[in-house]
């Protein structure tokens, strides 16, 4: 009888299925949806599994964004390495980095709350300086061309994004500019006046002018001459 007793208070083996999912699969999951508007019950529905499944692999629906932001900072996709000019390749990166914010609103906001971790991009970032020092740069000349293309090409997507809410909003920016100058008397507001006329016969890329110009300013800084630059991606754009 004693033994029986003692035999019974031994732990018993848990009774159930193991776990279906974990952080990986709930940030693939994420990744999949996309973050705008992503909840938890979406999450949970695309996996087939309950919120209270996820909650014991994510905190909160804050810990959930910030997996899922920083799985698809990880695979933001970046250019090949084929020998190009470095300004013909970092001015495919940074068309790559806007088209993913502007594709992933989400992924954007996460980034400029400061939610996705250094760890993540370091295997971007590793590549991108690569390139650079393989093409004469130092370690911290490539660093600063890295991070002024970044700025720019991020730029460039929150005033897309912002652009787009405003005219979602029936107040488009480029609409309403007009409309501002025509209220107002024929000597007022000179230079805004003279951007609205330009503004329809203008044909260039507002993105591709202000990246020639940062990587031409690269160039100078760099002891090399501009206007080679300037024609490379003149080529690279058309």
């Amino acid at each position: 009888m004693a033994n029986v007793e003692a035999a019974s208070s031994e732990p018993r083996p848990k009774v159930g299925r193991p776990p279906r999912i974990n952080r990986q699969m709930i940030a693939e999951a994420a990744h999949e949806l996309g973050l705008d508007g992503l909840t938890l019950k979406a999450v949970a529905d695309h996996l087939d599994v309950s919120i209270a499944a996820l909650y014991h692999h994510v905190t909160s629906k804050d810990d959930l964004m910030r997996v899922a932001a920083e799985y698809s900072a990880a695979r933001v996709p970046l250019p090949q390495d084929h020998g190009q000019h470095w300004a013909v390749w970092l001015h495919q990166w940074a068309v790559y980095n806007r088209d993913v914010f502007l594709a992933q609103p989400g992924l954007l906001a996460q980034y400029l709350e400061g939610a996705i971790s250094a760890e993540a991009i370091a295997g971007n970032v590793d590549v991108i300086l690569g390139v650079l020092v393989r093409q004469g740069f130092s370690i911290l000349d490539a660093n600063d061309a890295y991070e002024l293309v970044t700025s720019c090409s991020l730029g460039t997507a929150v005033a897309t994004l912002r652009e787009r809410e405003a005219s979602e909003a029936g107040r488009p920016l480029l609409v309403t500019h007009p409309a501002v100058v025509a209220r107002m008397e024929a000597g007022d507001l000179p230079y805004l006046r003279a951007l609205v006329a330009e503004i329809g016969d203008h044909r260039r890329s507002p993105f591709d002018a202000r990246i020639a110009t940062v990587l031409c300013g690269i160039a100078l800084a760099h002891g090399e001459d501009w206007e080679p630059i300037a024609a490379l991606l003149a080529d690279a754009t058309t």
